[in-house]
């Protein structure tokens, strides 16, 4: 099908997994810390009894 003389569905040999590679790779590495960084704060000292904390309503 000819839109205006130009096939709107051309599929192109585009890489795009392979050069966002490493972005996806950064972004897995900052998630983890991200996670390690909450459980650690959850844990603490400062933050054990806080009743937002959802550990503590695991422990009762």
């Amino acid at each position: 099908m000819s839109w205006f003389g130009v096939t709107p569905l051309k599929k192109f040999p585009t890489p795009v997994l392979r050069p966002m590679a490493p972005f996806l790779a950064a972004a897995v590495v900052i998630a983890y810390g991200v996670n390690a960084a909450q459980n650690a704060m959850m844990q603490s000292e400062e933050f054990k009894n806080d009743p937002r904390n959802p550990n503590l309503k695991a422990a009762h």
